[in-house]
Formats: C-alpha cells, sequence, structure tokens
C-alpha cells in the first residue's frame, strides 16, 4: 500500500515538473549564460520520478518513437565510426549526443502531457527576453547582438521560437503574437544574420495567413502589403541596410568575382566548394566527423602555410550538408537527411490522419518547425553547436509527443500504435 501511495506522489510531482520544464525550454534558452541547464534538470528529474510511465508510452507508440530512436542512433553511430575508421580523435560527439533525446521527449511527452499553452509562453517571454537582450548590447556598442554566445546561433534560436509563437498560440493572444514576433524581427536585425531572413519571412507568412483575421483573401492581401512595406523600408533607410549587412553582402560578392574570398559570404562559398572536392576524393568516409579544417589544408594553398588565413580554421562547413557530407561521406549524407526527413514525414503522416488538419496542430507545427531548422542549416552547421542540436533534438521529440496525443485524442489510431482492447 505505502509503495502505491509512493507512486501516486512520484507521478503527481511529475505531472507537476513536466509544465515548468516546457516553460523553461523555450523561455530560458537565450535568456540564461546556460539556459537550457533548468529544462534539463526539470526533464531529468520529471523522467527518474516516473520511468515505467514513459516506457509504456514508447510502447503505446512503437513505430514513431522507433524511427526517432533510430534516426539518433545512425546519426551518433555515423560520427563515431568515421573518427574510428580514419585513426583520428574523435570529434565533439558532445554536440550529437543530444540527438539521442528525440525518442526521449516524445515519449516523455506522451506519458506526462504537460500543456502545449506552456510551450506558447515560454517561446513568448523568450524572444521578448531575446530582443530586450540584444537591444541592451547593441547600445552598448556591440556590433551585432550574439547574447551569451555566437550571434548565428543566437538568431537561428530566436526563428525556431517564432515559429512557436507563431503556430503554438492558444485561442486568442492574436495582438500579443504579432508584438511578439516584431521583437522577434527587432532581434534578427540586431543580430546581422542574414541567413535566419528567409525562414523569418515564412513564419510571418504563416503567421499572417493562420491568424483568423476575417477573410483568406485579406489575409493574403495583408501578407503582400508587409512584404512590400518592409522591403521599401530597408530600401529606404540606410541604417538597416547597414543592420541586415545587405551592403556588405553586395561588397562580397564584388570580391569573390575578383578571386578574394576573405569575407564573410566568399568564405562560404570557398567552403562549399572545399566541401564537394572532399566529398569527390573520399566519398564514403570523408576527412572524418569535426575535422573540417583537415579539409581546408589539404585543399587550398593557403590553408597550409605557416600564417594560414582565419578562414582555414573556423571548424565547420557553415552548411550542414557539405559539414556531414565532406566529414562522414555519403553515410554522413545519409544521417542528417534521415535526421530531417524522418520526423518531417512523421509528422505529415499524422497531420493527414487528423480529422480537421491546419496551421496549429502540433503536427503542423513540427513540420514547419524542421523546415526553418533546415533552411538555417543553409548557412550555418546547426548541429556543430550544442545549443541548436539540444534544441532540435528536444523541440522535436516534444512536438512528436503532442501530436501523437492530438491523434489519440481524435480518435484515430496513427500507424504503429497497437489496436484498443
Amino acid at each position: 500500500m505505502e509503495s502505491g501511495k509512493q507512486l501516486t506522489t512520484r507521478q503527481l510531482w511529475a505531472n507537476r515538473l513536466a509544465p515548468a520544464a516546457l516553460w523553461c525550454l523555450p523561455a530560458l534558452t537565450l535568456t540564461l549564460p546556460k539556459g537550457l541547464l533548468p529544462f534539463g534538470l526539470l526533464f531529468l528529474a520529471s523522467s527518474l520520478m516516473v520511468p515505467g510511465t514513459i516506457l509504456a508510452a514508447a510502447r503505446q507508440f512503437p513505430r514513431q518513437v522507433g524511427v526517432l530512436a533510430a534516426v539518433a542512433v545512425f546519426a551518433l553511430g555515423v560520427a563515431v565510426v568515421s573518427g574510428l575508421m580514419l585513426g583520428l580523435e574523435p570529434g565533439e560527439l558532445d554536440s550529437r549526443d543530444r540527438l539521442l533525446f528525440l525518442p526521449w521527449a516524445a515519449a516523455w511527452t506522451v506519458a506526462l502531457a504537460p500543456p502545449r499553452r506552456m510551450l506558447w509562453w515560454g517561446a513568448v517571454w523568450g524572444v521578448s527576453l531575446a530582443a530586450l537582450l540584444a537591444v541592451v548590447q547593441v547600445l552598448g556598442g556591440a556590433a551585432r547582438a550574439s547574447g551569451w554566445g555566437n550571434a548565428i546561433v543566437f538568431a537561428d534560436v530566436v526563428v525556431v521560437l517564432m515559429v512557436l509563437v507563431a503556430l503554438c498560440r492558444p485561442p486568442g493572444h492574436g495582438r500579443l503574437m504579432m508584438l511578439v514576433l516584431g521583437l522577434g524581427l527587432l532581434t534578427l536585425l540586431l543580430s546581422g544574420t542574414r541567413g535566419t531572413w528567409p525562414g523569418a519571412v515564412l513564419v510571418v507568412a504563416l503567421a499572417t495567413l493562420g491568424c483568423g483575421w476575417r477573410s483568406r483573401r485579406r489575409r493574403v492581401g495583408l501578407l503582400a502589403a508587409l512584404l512590400v512595406g518592409a522591403c521599401a523600408l530597408v530600401a529606404a533607410v540606410p541604417g538597416l541596410t547597414e543592420r541586415m549587412r545587405l551592403s556588405e553582402l553586395q561588397n562580397d560578392i564584388a570580391r569573390i568575382e575578383s578571386g578574394d574570398h576573405d569575407s564573410s559570404a566568399g568564405a562560404r562559398w570557398e567552403r562549399l566548394h572545399v566541401a564537394a572536392r572532399a566529398f569527390a576524393d573520399k566519398p564514403w568516409t570523408g576527412v572524418g566527423f569535426g575535422h573540417f579544417d583537415l579539409a581546408m589544408r589539404q585543399q587550398l594553398p593557403a590553408c597550409r602555410q605557416h600564417e594560414p588565413p582565419l578562414r582555414c580554421h573556423l571548424g565547420h562547413a557553415h552548411n550542414d550538408l557539405a559539414e556531414w557530407a565532406a566529414t562522414m561521406g555519403l553515410p554522413g549524407a545519409l544521417a542528417l537527411l534521415a535526421l530531417y526527413g524522418a520526423p518531417l514525414l512523421l509528422f505529415w503522416r499524422l497531420r493527414r490522419r487528423l480529422p480537421r488538419p491546419g496551421l496549429h496542430d502540433s503536427a503542423t507545427v513540427g513540420m514547419v518547425m524542421v523546415v526553418v531548422f533546415a533552411m538555417c542549416g543553409l548557412t550555418q552547421s546547426m548541429f556543430a553547436h550544442q545549443t541548436t542540436t539540444a534544441i532540435y533534438a528536444a523541440l522535436t521529440g516534444i512536438l512528436m509527443g503532442l501530436a501523437l496525443r492530438e491523434s489519440r485524442a481524435s480518435g484515430l489510431r496513427p500507424s504503429g500504435a497497437p489496436q484498443a482492447r
């Protein structure tokens, strides 16, 4: 009898900690120097309180949780084997082991059922506090707002949180959503990160189309007016052009055409060429996980000098596909495609099974989050950083768990779930 009471108490506490963990993930990641730690501690504590319940939740949806586990293990395994085969020191595996959160977070969400509104409120606070931090840093003399670390990572996480703000909104709060999205755009502007703008435009477009304001035709008109107005504003205000680094991009393109790659855009273009040649030379193994600088030295004479330029030792390719293909060969490229493609397919299948799918279903939110993350990966090696890797694994798993619960609540049995008896 005592053990039964103890189990009930553990379940009660786990159910109390789960909503707090869900809020902390988006709210504190950029706000604190080690912002993922509060979420991690709450997530671990609630998991250890009811491990049997979480395991039972995984068994309810074996196919979805199993696919996420297989993808995470495959991506981690390819990284480990890559270094071992070539006799190189292992790269930064601590940025890849976060992928193991994928199946765990999905089962945790199914088991403890934290309310999705906590994820939205956490994202509202997270984007708002990130904007405040960015303004303080720029007013303090910083050239680019970078939070507590890298300016690009800072902006990438902001645009991912904007997905939650735009699509996880509970009924009402439309004006607050638009205000926070505006703060998110301000933060991206102050960060000077150009690669996040395609994802941000997609998020704003979906938020406008899904805001529920009057007719669909008027929403499309509003979206067109916003885009035209934004372009006109950027063109008319020189300070915005400089802050978005568009004039710098024009200058970089001119330098590339003259053969000078010692610039931001030039270095990226050069690294794409290096990655392509490295993959062509070693299509099955690459140069080794975490050793993209080795490819730079092998392919570029300038990087073999006694004092090579800074762009020779940036650590990665600033493009996910180029990075994984050059360092881990074809298995690495396939692992990356699986890491994006498998969750995207699972979300799509769950969305298709809903009676009335819409923009605000968790399956749709998950699809958009994966797409935006992949778009950011065109100009940054997203999985080379612990923060972005952990954010992707945790949010993908949580949204998968929420989508599974929604599909079950709708009376439909997701593929792979056992028949009810």
